[in-house]
This record gives C-alpha cells, sequence and structure tokens, in this order.
C-alpha cells in the first residue's frame, strides 16, 4: 500500500509539474525571463522637448516639441556607440515689424554621433550617460522673411547634447527611457546652452 501510494504520488507530482510547465510556457505562470544586458543593438524611439531663441536679438526663447529616433551599438558592457536623429518644430515671437504681429513657424532638423556610457544597470533599471555632437539645419521662413522678423536665415549649424537617461525595464528586451539633456548650439555668434528632454521606448535586440 506504502508503495502504491508512494508511486500514485508521484505520479501525481509528476502531472502536476508537467501542468505547471505547460503554463509556464503559456506565459501564465512564467516570471519575466533576467535582464542580462548582453545585447548588441538598442533602439529608442520617443517624443522631445526643447526651448531655443531662435534669432541673435529675438527677446524672448521658444519651445519645441518634436522626435527622437537612436540606435546604439553596444561594444561592451559599458560602451556603446550612438547615431541620434531629431526633428522639432514650434512657433516663436518676432522682433515688431510692419508685416506681421504674431508667432513665426520655426522648424529643426538635427544628426548627431556620440557615446552612450553605462553608469549603473540592474534587474529594474539602468542609468546611462551620453555625449553627442553633430549638425542641425533650421527653417526660419515659413512665416516671413527673416530680415523682418529677426529670426536667423536658414542654416545649418553644429549642435552637441550632454545628458544622461533612465531606463526602467519592462522585460528583458523592453524599457521606458526618460532623458535629460543640455543642448549646446551655434547658430548665431556666440555658443548658447538650452535644455531639453525626451521620453520613450527602447528595444533591445541581438546578442553580443
Amino acid at each position: 500500500m506504502k508503495k502504491r501510494a508512494a508511486v500514485m504520488g508521484l505520479g501525481v507530482a509528476a502531472a502536476a509539474m508537467g501542468a505547471a510547465r505547460m503554463e509556464a510556457q503559456n506565459g501564465k505562470l512564467a516570471a519575466a525571463p533576467p535582464v542580462t544586458y548582453d545585447n548588441r543593438y538598442e533602439v529608442y524611439g520617443g517624443i522631445n522637448y526643447m526651448n531655443f531663441q531662435a534669432g541673435q536679438n529675438v527677446p524672448k526663447l521658444m519651445n519645441f516639441g518634436g522626435g527622437e529616433l537612436a540606435g546604439t551599438y553596444w561594444l561592451s558592457d559599458r560602451w556603446g556607440g550612438v547615431v541620434d536623429f531629431r526633428g522639432e518644430a514650434g512657433t516663436t515671437p518676432v522682433l515688431p515689424n510692419s508685416q506681421f504681429n504674431g508667432r513665426a513657424l520655426v522648424v529643426l532638423y538635427t544628426g548627431m554621433l556620440g557615446a552612450q556610457y553605462r553608469v549603473r544597470q540592474n534587474q529594474r533599471a539602468a542609468f546611462d550617460l551620453h555625449a553627442y555632437a553633430g549638425v542641425s539645419h533650421g527653417n526660419f521662413d515659413y512665416t516671413l522673411p527673416q530680415d523682418q522678423s529677426g529670426l536667423y536665415t536658414n542654416r545649418t549649424k553644429p549642435i552637441g547634447a550632454f545628458g544622461g537617461s533612465l531606463d526602467l525595464n519592462r522585460s528583458r528586451n523592453l524599457a521606458i527611457r526618460l532623458s535629460p539633456d543640455l543642448i549646446v548650439e551655434h547658430f548665431g555668434s556666440d555658443t548658447r546652452e538650452f535644455f531639453g528632454i525626451s521620453g520613450g521606448v527602447i528595444y533591445r535586440i541581438g546578442r553580443r
């Protein structure tokens, strides 16, 4: 009887383990796989905000809103190379003139290359620092001629973004990112600094 009960007990346990394994495979009981950060590539897409001065003598700052797309190639656990693209648009006040007394539309297109350094990481989050440099093309004449508005002429100028990012992991491959930046640009006769921030989604792919 004891042997039979033991055999029956083992059979029930095996059946239970098999059922649990099936449910885990179906995703009902499976825990999120560990975040190993061993991915080769990382793709980021999000929305961003930046303030800006659209002319050398325009007295007030303007606000930009737009999108950001970046790709990281991880060389090691700590260092990655980054390609970053941003497109932003907003309206700005202009100097008083006889033609227009409202806000003028300005659009920036920015492309940068740089490096990303992972400072800390765990299963829940990662904190990175980054430094990008490149060029930004500004269109300032959508609303009226620049010689009557105080805005810059259409031009392509150097720009940089220096900041960090906090990545909150949702799974091994998916994370939510918040990334503030110090923006350094040279559209006018001197270098100026502005604030930018973006938020979006990271998807990690590939293995090193």
